[in-house]
C-alpha cells in the first residue's frame, strides 16, 4: 500500500512516537510511507525575551523540531506554517491517515487519489483551548476510525455514532523496557512524570507525595521529564529530577521504582504506565486512559479518582507499608499485564485496519462536506 500520514507540528509527544513506530514498521514491510507535517511557528519576541530573562538563553527557531521521526527511513514533507495545505503537498496514495483533529480538516477537499481517509484517534481532542465545534465535527465524519483504547472506541460509537471503529491498542518495546525480578527497595522509591501541562496533574502528585513524606519521610521521590522546571513550577528539594534522560536509561529509572505514580486529569492512553509495568513496577494511576482499563486495585497497582489527593496518599502508603512478599506478587502481576503487548502485534493490527479501509472504500462515503462552514 501507499500510505500517507498527516501530522501537526512534530515533537516528543507520545502520539508522535506511536505514529513513528507504525510508519517505520509499515515501511519495513515494503509499503510506501510518506509523512506530511507542519513546520513550527517561530517564537515571538515576547517568548524569546521571557526565555532570556529566565536564564534559559535566546531560543533558536527550528522549523522542523526534533522528534521521533528524525531517524525514520521514510519521506517527510513539511508544509510551511501559515500556508494552507494543498494537493501538491500530499502524494497520491491508497490511504491517508489523519493523526490529529486539525489534520482531518486539512484532508477536506483533497482529491480522492490522495487516499482513503482514516482517522487515527489517540485522544478525544475536545479541550478547552481548542475550537470545540470544529473538533466535534471531525469525529462525526463517516470515516473509518482506528482508536488506541477501549474508552475511545466507546466515545466514538456512543457520542458520534461512528460505524467503523477498530481498536488497535498501543504496546511496549520489550527490548527496551524490561527488568529482572527484584525485591522491594528499602527505602521505597516512588517515580512520577515531571510535566508542567495542567492535565498531567503534577500538582496533585506533589500534594499527595508531600503528605506521604510527612508520614514516611524516608521515601525517595524520583521524577523525570523532558525539560527543567520553570520558575513557576519549582520542585521541592526532596524530589530527585532527571531531565531528558536518554531512551536507553529509562528502563533503569523505571526499575528503580517500587511504584509508578501518574495523576493525569485526562489521557488518551498513557504509554509510560505500560512501560513501567514492563519493568515490573506497579502503577498507581487516576482513572484515565489505559490504566483505567488495565490496573486492578491491589493486583498490579491502584486506581484513584481524578484530583483525589487523599486517595493517592492512601495508595502510595499501601505500597510503602506492604510487606516484601505482597510487593513481589504485585510486581509480577504488573509485568504479566503487559507481557504480551508487543509493537509487532499492534503494527499488524494497524496494517490490517488500513487494508480494510482501502478494500471497503467503495462501500461507504468519505465525503467531508460535514465540515463545510465549521
Amino acid at each position: 500500500m501507499r500510505i500517507t500520514f498527516l501530522l501537526p507540528v512534530l515533537g516528543w509527544s507520545g502520539g508522535n512516537r506511536v505514529v513513528a513506530i507504525y510508519a517505520q514498521w509499515l515501511a519495513e514491510q515494503g509499503h510506501t510511507v510518506v509523512l506530511v507535517s507542519r513546520s513550527a511557528t517561530a517564537p515571538t519576541l515576547f517568548r524569546r525575551m521571557k526565555s532570556l530573562m529566565r536564564g534559559r538563553g535566546w531560543p533558536r527557531h527550528h522549523p522542523v523540531p526534533a522528534s521521533y521521526m528524525d531517524d525514520l527511513n521514510v519521506e517527510h514533507r513539511v508544509v510551511p506554517m501559515g500556508r494552507r495545505l494543498t494537493p501538491d503537498d500530499v502524494p497520491s496514495a491508497d490511504v491517508l491517515v489523519c493523526t490529529w483533529w486539525e489534520t482531518v480538516e486539512w484532508a477536506n477537499g483533497l482529491p480522492p487519489d490522495r487516499g482513503v481517509p482514516v482517522h487515527f484517534v489517540q485522544h478525544h481532542e475536545v479541550f478547552d483551548y481548542l475550537p470545540r465545534e470544529r473538533c466535534e465535527a471531525v469525529y462525526r465524519l463517516p470515516w473509518r476510525k482506528i482508536v488506541i483504547a477501549r474508552w475511545l472506541a466507546e466515545v466514538m460509537t456512543r457520542t458520534y455514532d461512528a460505524k467503523k471503529v477498530e481498536l488497535v491498542p498501543n504496546a511496549v518495546d520489550h527490548e527496551i523496557f524490561h527488568a529482572p525480578v527484584r525485591v522491594k527497595n528499602s527505602p521505597v522509591t516512588i517515580g512520577t512524570l515531571y510535566h508542567e501541562a495542567s492535565f498531567k496533574g503534577l500538582d496533585v502528585a506533589l500534594a499527595a507525595l508531600a503528605k506521604v513524606k510527612q508520614r514516611h519521610p524516608e521515601v525517595v521521590i524520583l521524577a523525570f521529564g523532558s525539560s527543567p522546571p520553570t520558575g513557576a513550577n519549582a520542585l521541592p528539594d526532596w524530589v530527585e529530577l532527571c531531565v531528558a534522560p536518554p531512551q536507553d536509561t529509562l528502563r533503569a529509572l523505571y526499575a528503580r521504582c517500587d511504584a509508578w505514580l501518574t495523576t493525569s486529569r485526562t489521557e488518551g492512553f498513557n504509554l509510560m504506565a505500560m512501560e513501567a509495568m514492563a519493568c515490573r513496577t506497579p502503577v498507581i494511576s487516576t482513572r484515565t486512559g489505559w490504566p483505567a482499563e488495565a490496573v486492578v486495585d491491589g493486583m498490579n497497582g491502584f486506581l484513584c479518582e481524578v484530583d483525589d489527593v487523599g486517595a493517592v496518599v492512601q495508595a502510595v502508603c499501601r505500597i510503602v507499608e506492604m510487606d516484601a512478599a505482597q510487593w513481589a506478587q504485585m510486581s509480577s502481576n504488573a509485568f504479566a499485564t503487559v507481557e504480551h503487548a508487543t509493537w509487532d502485534a499492534s503494527s499488524r493490527l494497524f496494517e490490517a485496519a488500513l487494508s480494510r479501509a482501502v478494500s471497503d472504500a467503495g462501500l461507504g462515503s468519505t465525503n467531508t462536506d460535514d465540515l463545510a462552514g465549521v
